[in-house]
């Protein structure tokens, strides 16, 4: 009792990043060489019965499959254990243990899945296996949920009992916290284990809270080789191992884990790098399922604040579930921020009615044919709007704002002296800015609530033109969507969650044309994927 213990899971929780395609020979180095380095156990990937079998990935469709990869392989005095995701392997593809090349089995389940979860680790467990239960985002069990699953584990008795962070939520005083009630409550021959995630750079810290925790049972620590793992990655495992030669009289070999690193695991980090970032720190600041954060970053319209204040309003029983529609109608309501529009429609109505307008859009067509685009202009004298940026080479009169991101990037341009004169004509979800505007425009009024993507700027400015009286609109610059995103003047504006809907979103605006062609007349003199 009282041992501390330490679990490489490279090849198992670092095969997200790269769909566990390390290719054979790296399986085979990132083995020997862990091994080698003298951990105590070694996860050689998942156990996944919807997976074919491929000696280059380390997910597998049942145990006879490991002994493919690994089965000549000498693990010496290492424990060998794979992983199973409950519900993704039936147990008839699990062999008994004295057949099999692992010596153990880990089990991770959600919280919904307590009972039969535990009850399937019982059926592994009589198989031979030491049975590791693994408690998924163990941060969303209520203490009596945690005494629940802990008086199921002393029946079933698997090896270990482990608390997974799954999505980095955990400081040391509420992992202490945490630890604390199964230590007490649990039986002492059951192992007690930790798996943690980086969001907010505490994975190490953790792992070491976990290892000095004072208690006679024996604790088992997960990390994985240069942190690699999915998000924000996991506990690296070579710092561990280096803090427990230190404080614990182990003598893991880190130059071996080192020869790992820098042969099997570097290059995989240059191609889908891991570790830290504000993406994953927001998901775990906001308790919310990363996919979530994604979803309305992508949306590229939202400041930062707005996107916190977004996942602040998911119900608390949705937050680590992947509801987008849930996402996009908090969105929706979040945009739709209600304003009495008339006074500046009138006003807009009488600058802007009976006037040649010309709306110049992002697209790289606004430098390839600028010299049409000022011919244009010097002869036909329009009144010009831009939308969401200042055109290089073009003056507006007006500039069209739907985009609080683009217009925080356009702030300081704006302030130029040059630029000073432009009048702002803002929808009303950026009136949250502390900025004033010169017009604000409702914007549920010029959205289409039920297109997929319904704030499409472009249709949006036409509309609040239709509302002011325009008849006659050209447009530059509104060059449509291509999967490349090669359209765009600057592509740091391009939309790269859209490369797979281009072609739906040129079909969207193409109707939209149509729909108002009695209404409008609509030209382009720049070249456009749009049919009008």
């Amino acid at each position: 009792m009282n041992n501390r213990y330490l679990l490489d899971c490279t090849l198992r929780d670092g095969g997200y990043i790269n769909d566990w395609d390390f290719g054979h020979d790296n399986l085979v180095n990132v083995f020997e060489r862990v091994v080698a380095s003298g951990v105590d156990v070694v996860e050689i990937g998942f156990i996944d019965d919807r997976r074919v079998f491929d000696i280059n990935r380390s997910i597998m469709p049942d145990t006879e499959s490991i002994s493919k990869i690994y089965g000549k392989l000498d693990k010496k005095h290492t424990m060998v254990v794979g992983m199973i995701d409950y519900g993704t392997c039936d147990i008839s593809n699990i062999a008994p243990c004295e057949e099999s090349f692992i010596d153990g089995i880990r089990v991770i389940f959600k919280k919904k899945n307590m009972k039969p979860a535990m009850e399937y680790c019982k059926r592994i467990k009589e198989l031979g296996y030491r049975v590791f239960s693994q408690l998924v985002s163990v941060t969303s069990y209520s203490d009596e949920e945690l005494l629940e699953v802990i008086s199921i584990a002393n029946d079933i008795r698997p090896y270990a009992l482990s608390m997974v962070d799954t999505y980095g939520l955990l400081n040391p005083g509420e992992l202490k916290h945490i630890m604390s009630i199964i230590d007490m409550n649990m039986d002492k021959d059951i192992v007690l284990g930790f798996h943690a995630h980086n969001n907010f750079q505490l994975g190490y810290v953790n792992a070491v809270t976990a290892l000095d925790y004072e208690t006679d049972r024996d604790i088992l620590v997960d990390g994985t080789l240069y942190g690699m793992g999915k998000s924000a990655g996991n506990a690296p495992l070579e710092l561990v191992a280096m803090y427990m030669n230190e404080h614990y009289g182990k003598s893991y070999v880190i130059t071996e884990m080192q020869e790992a690193i820098t042969s099997s695991v570097m290059d995989f980090q240059k191609r889908s790098p891991w570790g830290y970032q504000l993406f994953y720190y927001i998901a775990a600041s906001n308790k919310v399922h990363p996919d979530y954060v994604s979803y309305l970053m992508n949306k590229r319209t939202l400041s930062i604040t707005a996107i916190n204040e977004i996942l602040q309003r998911i119900p608390e029983d949705q937050k680590l579930e992947k509801n987008m529609k849930l996402a996009e109608r908090l969105y929706m309501d979040y945009q739709k921020n209600e304003c009495d529009d008339s006074f500046d429609i009138s006003e807009l109505t009488g600058a802007l009615s009976g006037k040649n307008i010309l709306m110049i859009g992002p697209g790289i067509s606004v430098d390839d044919h600028k010299d049409r685009i000022a011919d244009y202009i010097k002869e036909n004298k329009p009144v010009v709007i831009s939308i969401n940026y200042i055109p290089k080479n073009f003056h507006p009169d007006y500039m069209f704002i739907t985009n609080t991101t683009r217009f925080l990037q356009s702030v300081t341009k704006l302030h130029e002296k040059e630029n000073e004169d432009i009048c702002l004509i803002a929808s009303s979800n950026l009136t949250k800015n502390e900025r004033d505007f010169d017009y604000v425009i409702n914007y549920t009024s010029v959205i289409d609530e039920k297109a997929e993507f319904p704030d499409n700027s472009m249709c949006m400015l036409i509309r609040l033109l239709l509302k002011c009286g325009c008849k006659h609109v050209v447009l530059a610059g509104f060059d449509g969507y291509t999967p490349e995103n090669v359209n765009y003047l600057d592509t740091d504006k391009a939309y790269d969650f859209l490369n797979d809907k281009a072609d739906s979103l040129n079909e969207y605006a193409s109707e939209f044309f149509g729909s108002i062609r009695e209404k409008i007349d609509i030209k382009f003199i720049t070249p456009t994927f749009y049919s009008v």
